[in-house]
């Protein structure tokens, strides 16, 4: 290892790019903690809106294509980001995503520091499992950052990869955003007459990207069945092109004859004041979550979480105290969840919310993330010094 900055982590992060969505955001969020404590650190990615966020905090930013799989493009990546890691000193090549984790580890060997990876889902191994070896190089890291004991058994279930390097280090919710407080009376207004949501009925919240496998069509299958009729449900989301899913949703509901109960919204930006004006978070996920943000998200808010007992639920939720697992992809165990959490008293319903908050607070805020990687960071340069 090169002898340079080792009494302290000086970091670079890699991913492909730097667009809106779970891996981006928590790179940046990592960056931002790295940066209140004083610790070095840069990024590498193509590029992307959340740049500007980088640039903010000056965290400086190394663009190149990184979203390659080309194979050629891949290896002038990694003698770019060698260059780039002996300019700066930097000990630590942190790689997020399996096409830049291949350039980021070559880079690391060339250079001489340490590799480790954050494993952010379970990853296809392909027909006959041919694309096991190109996921491995994310086991190869010194250390294997998991995001779920749901992801870490993955990885000793498909891998071999040693137990004793993973680290298990759950995602955040920004409290600074998904909390009560933070939520003004003029955005509760705003969102309850933009989208003319009744006053008068228990609101239902199924939010995230429309796709069959965040399980839209399980909940409009389960509203059918519930006792309790005193609801009105909400599913929020982009339907990224996929407009015969779409189509397949509005006949069910029509089918049901839940015309009046059930609404299909697009892309919601206040997606925290929606969630404020609504009583039951719902993530009815058939395949598992590799962590699942809206049922911490929801949990911050103070809200009533129904979630699938698989994937990272399973770490989130505690079942019947800070919110309710139901059994996956069944629609009957759905519906009685539901109907669960709409006939809860408001002492109950007070309860489970002071329980969901203290919940995130205790084991899922950026700062817990933030501290969790770096000492994940500080355990790999402690390794130099008892190397000396």
């Amino acid at each position: 290892m090169v002898k340079q900055n080792t009494s302290n982590p000086v970091v670079l992060q890699v991913l492909p790019e730097l667009e809106m969505g779970g891996v981006e955001i928590g790179t940046v969020e990592i960056a931002s903690g790295l940066q209140k404590k004083g610790i070095t650190n840069f990024v590498a990615s193509q590029g992307g809106r959340l740049v500007r966020d980088l640039d903010r905090m000056k965290v400086e930013h190394l663009t190149l294509p990184l979203k390659t799989k080309n194979i050629f493009k891949m290896r002038k990546n990694a003698d770019e980001l060698a260059k780039f890691i002996k300019e700066k000193g930097i000990n630590i090549v942190h790689a997020r995503s399996r096409a830049p984790a291949w350039s980021a580890y070559w880079a690391a060997q060339k250079a001489g520091v340490h590799f480790m990876t954050t494993f952010h889902g379970t990853y296809g191994l392909g027909p006959w499992g041919l694309k096991k070896f190109y996921n491995r190089v994310m086991t190869y890291g010194e250390r294997v950052i998991a995001i779920s004991e749901h992801i870490k058994h993955h990885i000793l279930t498909n891998y071999k990869t040693s137990e004793d390097k993973i680290r298990l280090v759950h995602r955040c919710v920004n409290t600074e955003k998904f909390s009560p407080e933070a939520i003004t009376q003029e955005r509760i207004i705003n969102m309850v007459h933009d989208y003319n949501i009744p006053d008068d009925k228990k609101v239902l919240l199924l939010g995230g990207r429309i796709t069959r496998w965040k399980g839209q069509h399980l909940l409009i299958k389960a509203l059918a069945k519930l006792k309790n009729q005193n609801y009105y449900c909400i599913i929020a989301g982009d339907e990224q092109g996929r407009e015969d899913y779409l189509r397949e949703l509005k006949r069910l509901i029509k089918k049901h004859g839940l015309e009046n109960r059930v609404s299909i919204f697009g892309k919601v930006l206040d997606m925290p004041a929606l969630m404020m004006v609504s009583n039951v978070i719902l993530s009815t996920a058939i395949e598992p979550e590799a962590f699942g943000r809206i049922a911490i998200e929801g949990q911050a808010m103070g809200k009533i979480v129904i979630a699938s007992n698989h994937g990272g639920s399973l770490d989130s939720i505690v079942d019947g105290k800070t919110g309710k697992l139901f059994i996956n992809n069944n629609t009957a165990s759905l519906a009685e969840a539901i109907d669960w959490a709409l006939a809860l008293s408001e002492e109950e319903e007070k309860k489970i919310a002071k329980a969901a908050i203290k919940n995130v607070k205790d084991n899922f805020t950026k700062e817990i993330m933030c501290d969790k990687t770096i000492k994940v960071y500080e355990e790999l340069v402690a390794s130099d010094k008892k190397n000396d």
